[in-house]
């Protein structure tokens, strides 16, 4: 499989699209709305609300630590992480939204407020890799966009950028290590090994991704 081009100003462009897909799925669901399953297994809106606000709000951790050099981990401990989505799961409708908007917010402007060299500076994600922060912008779009279709509000694969599925496909096939890929639509092969519902005939189930 070739990898397809992904560079740091699509990664930033598809950060925003899927920031938007998700800020447009949440807007105008109420407590009911909120409190709703997601897509995911076991997930309401509210965990997914939380887990996505939480992750902006880990990331500008790690754009921190690239602006300053002072080592400042995404989550304390796996423990905390999974203690602050269950947290969140109890905040009101009013309170998510404005959590989840603020995080975004202040995400994007920590992004813009990075010097080219700062860019370059290395952290390390939650699962110990050590990467430059020019891949953070990368790893909030694959959390924004895929996120956005599990919240369940009418948002899917086929509203994602097609550069952000070729990538992301490239990306979990060969995390996966996968070679050959069903025939099918992008987007379908995308949600696919996502381990997202598809409407692939024939293709075997994949565990979740994400």
């Amino acid at each position: 499989m070739t990898a397809p081009i992904r560079t740091f100003a699509e990664a930033r462009g598809w950060a925003e699209a899927g920031t938007t897909l998700l800020l447009d799925a949440v807007r105008d669901l109420d407590e009911a709305g909120f409190s709703a399953p997601s897509a995911l297994p076991g997930w309401t809106r509210k965990h997914l609300t939380a887990h996505v606000a939480a992750n902006a709000d880990a990331l500008g951790n790690l754009v921190h630590w690239a602006a300053t050099g002072e080592r400042t981990p995404m989550y304390a401990s796996p423990e905390e992480r999974a203690e602050g989505i269950a947290k969140g799961a109890t905040l009101s409708a009013g309170e998510l939204s404005t959590w989840l908007t603020g995080s975004a917010r202040r995400l994007a402007e920590s992004f813009d407020e990075l010097t080219d060299a700062q860019w370059s500076h290395e952290v390390v994600t939650a699962q110990g890799r050590t990467v430059p922060a020019t891949e953070l912008p990368w790893m909030r779009a694959r959390e924004v966009c895929v996120h956005a279709v599990d919240f369940g509000g009418g948002a899917a694969f086929s509203d994602l950028p097609d550069g952000f599925l070729a990538a992301l496909t490239d990306e979990i096939a060969a995390k996966r290590g996968l070679t050959e890929l069903p025939e099918g639509p992008l987007p379908e092969v995308t949600a696919w090994l996502a381990g997202r519902p598809h409407s692939l005939a024939g293709a075997p189930a994949l565990g979740p991704w994400l």
